[in-house]
């Protein structure tokens, strides 16, 4: 089952890029962090299962995070040190957008880091109209089509560009 596809903002340009299995679903989000910047938003959407913790892990790993990330379901967020820090959501629980103001996922240390926030749907898209769209799409038990959606100011085309570069190297299975 496909999640609903996040509303498509006039302007935004996009990358599809196809993994298979959870180890390039990690390879490819550890590529895509190289070139994370301060205040860089990034909204997984898709359905249970459908890879958004493990590109979580994989965006870490990217960043230099040495520790152990899991979802942060039961947090909301979590922090971690790398190159830029890392701050991780969990929307999955939240009812909307009320509880995730009052629930303070939003603050000024942010801008200092990188955000990945699971289970965006669930917030208002205009809330942060600059924000890194990450869609994922389950093909198969293994595969899965990720489509990168970045908005029309050019903040994000690094991102394009990374995925762009990644899978351009070719079948990357043993």
């Amino acid at each position: 089952m496909c999640s609903p596809a996040p509303p498509v903002i006039s302007g935004t340009r996009s990358r599809s890029v196809r993994t298979d299995g959870p180890a390039e679903t990690h390879a490819l989000a550890s590529a895509l962090a190289a070139v994370a910047q301060r205040g860089d938003r990034l909204s997984l959407i898709g359905p249970l299962g459908a890879g958004k913790t493990q590109f979580a892990k994989g965006f870490a790993a990217g960043l230099g995070v040495t520790d152990v990330v899991n979802s942060p379901s039961f947090t909301l967020m979590a922090e971690y040190t790398g190159r830029l820090p890392l701050f991780h959501q969990d929307l999955y629980r939240l009812a909307g957008m009320d509880d995730a103001l009052s629930g303070g996922l939003f603050d000024a240390r942010q801008d200092a880091g990188v955000t990945l926030s699971e289970w965006a749907e669930r917030l208002d898209p205009r809330l942060d109209a600059e924000r890194l769209i990450v869609d994922f799409e389950v093909l198969s038990d293994r595969d899965r089509l990720i489509v990168l959606r970045a908005p029309a100011s050019g903040r994000h085309d690094a991102y394009l560009a990374a995925a762009t570069a990644w899978e351009a190297r070719g079948p990357r299975r043993p």
